[in-house]
């Protein structure tokens, strides 16, 4: 058993590194990227509610219905259709840089719509108390909905991370690289068992790795449990 497994790693332990790297990479960087982008877009669709703090019913309907557009768009599908775009941002459609721009389309509307849904759990009356002493729009969101909704925004994140990495192994099928390149490739095409359970358990590892991390972050965070 120690034999084979020391063979496996001998012929395919570069591979998996590098194919653990990639991933990593694909995932870290997009979700930047996707959170610079749905973070703004998620306190927009918050506070244009006819509720929220500035009201504007077509701005919030015609953002809505763009992030209800992108969240409806499989991801393998989505992919293909803006490979042109993808190589006029980045110079190229395949490889880790051609698969960051499609993560990073695919997951900003998703990320949205969970800021949204943790900015809308801040209790209203905390967002009046800080109207009442003046405080301006701006000042209530940095001040008042970020903080309260951190906890809520913490665990956000770590789902909206899971499922970037999910989408990583995906896009492994056009040739983005990482994990889901190698299982495709070796564990499937060249009929490798051993190395589709390995880049499957790596991928397993690195889930609950970032789950427990971000769960510790949320507790951590959470003045309720202070």
């Amino acid at each position: 058993m120690l034999d084979a497994i020391s063979a496996f790693l001998a012929q395919y332990g570069t591979l998996l590194l590098e194919g653990t790297r990639d991933t990593m990479i694909m995932t870290i960087v997009s979700t930047f990227f996707a959170y610079v982008l749905g973070l703004p877009l998620g306190v927009l669709l918050n506070i244009t509610q006819p509720h929220g703090i500035w009201p504007k019913k077509w701005v919030n309907r015609v953002l809505g219905w763009i992030v209800n557009v992108g969240r409806s768009l499989p991801f393998i599908i989505l992919m293909i259709a803006i490979m042109d775009f993808t190589k006029l941002i980045v110079g190229t459609k395949i490889g880790v840089r051609g698969a960051i721009v499609p993560l990073v389309v695919s997951a900003a509307p998703f990320i949205a719509r969970m800021v949204e849904t943790s900015l809308a759990e801040v209790d209203a009356g905390v967002v009046e108390a800080a109207q009442s002493m003046g405080a301006s729009r701006l000042q209530i969101v940095r001040k008042v909905f970020l903080p309260e909704a951190l906890p809520s925004l913490i665990l956000g994140a770590s789902i909206s991370i899971i499922t970037i990495l999910a989408y990583t192994a995906i896009a492994g099928a056009v040739g983005a690289g990482g994990l889901g390149d190698l299982a495709i490739r070796y564990g499937y095409q060249r009929r490798v068992p051993s190395m589709l359970w390995t880049t499957t358990i790596l991928i397993i590892v690195l889930v609950q790795a970032i789950q427990t991390l971000f769960s510790w972050l949320s507790t951590k965070m959470d003045k309720r449990l202070r």
